[in-house]
């Protein structure tokens, strides 16, 4: 199993036969991650190598002949030599969880590995600084031998409510890297209403099954944050057959009613996937890796929708209505790279709080946007403006500041003796008029006033909504404002509002959505789209 920038895995349960050795995989979250947000809080003695190392993501790699002041280094917890009595490592989880194992790994430790460790757990919070002697602390794994250059797992009776650990080492020595695997007290909102990511590792997420995860595993989907480079993402190696797609199922925190899912591939940048789709499902209890395959099982979603590089696509989702979920798979196709899934929606109060453990909190995790806690069904979804997003309605007009947010297929050349930049036919004039209308397309040019009709909570009602039905129409702000060189640059912003059209020649309100555009971004609206 590879630990490589991984926060979730699966717990080996190691236990003797008369045959040998079996294995079986146990899912599971590293609590100790600092993917989570871990630490070291405190250390008796890291002369030689510094405790840190002990939560590293990767796994330990050799340093053999490399030396520092203090003498040779290794990538891990060393102390000095000669203690009489025995060294310790406090530790705070990433979140409150419930501990079921340890895998303690002494790589690259040979002849000055630990011979011995045993753990300790503190459920709740210290009222002052935390001691190593405290007597809340509660033995969990009793003293065990450890060998030279190897990992060592552990498993133990299921621990709730476990908040920090005490990694004890007798007499002294090297330890490469400690992992507390368990479940994640899940954190909900205190409010069943409220929307949130129910994905979300502290929601009680779980990434169950992947069809693939050559260069980054699936577990990384529901970590916090949008993370720093490729390798914390989930990523697939290259398919060469046609029609290929991979998979990943997430088993939400709690089955709930969906509403948007968030697909985000920052920091994929080339290897992004050409576009992709989501399932969901309700099994009242986990499912078998073999789900995958039965597709009636499970209902669509969000059709097949193109992606771009390096950046958070959010969509409105399908056939969701009073529909609780479980589960949900996100495929890609052919392959590639996503950095993280948020799949936002509310716990379903005729389901109930099924995985909800006892001692819960009320914190709202997020991906990195907010969600309006008072969002009401007829309120409308508000989406940041991507082209992928937008492309059932029509074209995003941008001058992408470099080559890594460049959607693919977009002609780019130099012009001007190199003073400016070309983004060739972003969109194209198209007109249906009706033949003999003496009608033609022009451009035309509005001078427009912002919106001051607003209710004292800062929203706006919704009461026009107009289309061109035989030309595509164009937006595109002169200036830009207060920024504007790219989409995380404080810009002035405005709202695009779109609606496709329904079966009766009026608006279909279930396509209504709305977009948020910095000034430094423009829209073509299709024919027959109708807007605001």
């Amino acid at each position: 199993m590879s630990f490589q920038r991984i926060a979730l895995s699966h717990f080996a349960e190691h236990f003797a036969l008369s045959t040998g050795l079996c294995i079986r995989a146990l899912p599971s979250v590293e609590l100790s991650s600092i993917a989570l947000g871990a630490s070291v809080i405190s250390v008796s003695d890291d002369f030689f190598a510094e405790a840190e190392n002990l939560l590293k993501v990767e796994p330990a790699p050799s340093l053999k002949g490399h030396y520092g002041p203090n003498g040779a280094l290794y990538s891990g917890w060393e102390s000095r030599r000669h203690n009489p009595a025995f060294d310790w490592c406090i530790i705070k989880l990433g979140t409150v969880g419930t501990v079921i194992g340890f895998d303690i790994d002494t790589s690259h430790f040979n002849g000055n590995e630990a011979p011995e460790v045993s753990v300790d757990a503190l459920r709740g919070e210290p009222t002052g600084k935390l001691s190593p002697i405290d007597s809340k602390w509660t033995e969990i794994l009793p003293k065990v031998p450890l060998g030279p250059n190897s990992r060592h797992l552990f498993k133990i009776p299921r621990t709730g409510g476990v908040n920090y650990v005490k990694l004890n080492m007798y007499p002294d020595g090297g330890i490469a890297r400690f992992r507390v695997y368990g479940d994640v007290v899940p954190i909900f909102p205190a409010n069943v209403t409220d929307s949130f990511d129910m994905a979300h590792v502290f929601a009680g997420g779980r990434v169950d099954f992947t069809s693939d995860q050559h260069f980054g595993v699936g577990s990384n989907l529901i970590l916090p944050g949008r993370g720093h480079d490729m390798g914390d993402g989930w990523e697939t190696k290259r398919s060469r057959q046609e029609g290929h797609k991979d998979w990943a199922i997430i088993r939400l925190g709690n089955p709930g009613l969906l509403e948007e899912v968030e697909i985000d591939t920052a920091h994929f940048k080339g290897n992004y996937p050409e576009s992709c789709e989501v399932h969901a499902l309700f099994s009242p209890s986990d499912i078998n890796w073999k789900s995958q395959d039965k597709e009636g099982d499970w209902t669509l979603i969000l059709p097949r929708v193109k992606l771009g590089p390096h950046q958070q696509h959010r969509f409105k989702l399908i056939n969701i209505a009073q529909k609780p979920y479980s589960h949900v798979k996100v495929t890609v196709y052919p392959d590639g790279g996503i950095k993280r899934v948020r799949v936002i929606g509310r716990r379903s109060p005729e389901v109930g709080l099924a995985r909800q453990e006892p001692s819960t909190s009320t914190f709202h995790p997020t991906s990195g946007h907010d969600h309006d806690k008072s969002r009401k069904a007829t309120t409308l979804p508000i989406f940041p403006l991507t082209p992928e997003a937008f492309a059932p309605y029509g074209q995003v007009l941008q001058a992408y500041t470099g080559g890594d947010s460049v959607p693919k297929g977009v002609r780019v050349t130099s012009a001007n003796s190199g003073s400016a930049t070309k983004f060739h036919k972003l969109s194209i004039l198209n007109s249906a008029y009706p033949e003999h209308s003496d009608a033609s397309t022009g451009i035309s040019m509005y001078r427009c006033k912002p919106l001051e009709d607003f209710a004292e909570d800062g929203t706006v009602v919704l009461t026009l909504l107009e289309r061109h039905s035989y030309t595509n129409q164009a937006f595109i702000p002169l200036g830009r404002g207060k920024g504007g060189e790219s989409l995380s640059d404080p810009a002035e912003k405005y709202l695009v509002v779109v609606a496709r059209n329904g079966t009766n020649d009026q608006p279909d309100m279930e396509t209504l959505r709305g977009f948020v555009a910095t000034t430094a971004q423009g829209v073509v609206y299709d024919m027959g789209i109708w807007r605001e």
